[in-house]
């Protein structure tokens, strides 16, 4: 089992739509055990929070999950995911992309690029919910050695 000490699980959510931040953020809430949702809306911030780069993410707490968007501004899914698993230190974190796209050459390029998973986004609003807490159960009682 993953997560620190306390039970709680770290989950880092790199989407730049607040509407599925809010769903993903509602998914997490009022379950048994506690997840912490830190959401971070590029690629960018992505990679800042997880180096503790500027001061806004000196503190940020080390992910057990990082949630992937594709298709966001400044730095996309695959531009994180290259800069990502470049980084050694990083390779037990892993990255599960949640998208929209159900093409499987996104599914390829992402799985080459060291994505651990690939979900996608369902339409219908339970069944997103349930795609998020399906994601995190198996993530958080998975144990992950480095790649």
């Amino acid at each position: 089992m993953t997560g620190d000490s306390s039970g709680q699980f770290n989950i880092l959510l790199v989407e730049d739509e607040a509407a599925d931040a809010c769903l993903v953020r509602l998914a997490l809430r009022d379950r048994q055990e506690t997840s912490i949702l830190h959401h971070v809306t590029d690629g960018s911030e992505a990679l800042a929070f997880v180096q503790h780069k500027g001061e806004r993410y000196l503190d940020a707490p080390r992910p057990e999950l990082i949630l992937l968007d594709l298709n966001m501004p400044r730095m996309n899914g695959r531009e994180f995911l290259r800069h990502f698993r470049g980084d050694d230190s990083f390779r037990d974190i892993p990255v599960v992309v949640f998208s929209t796209s159900e093409y499987e050459r996104d599914k390829e390029s992402c799985a080459a690029l060291g994505a651990d998973d690939f979900v996608t986004k369902p339409v219908d609003i339970d069944d997103f919910i349930a795609a998020v807490q399906n994601i995190e159960h198996h993530w958080r009682h998975s144990a992950r050695t480095p790649a």
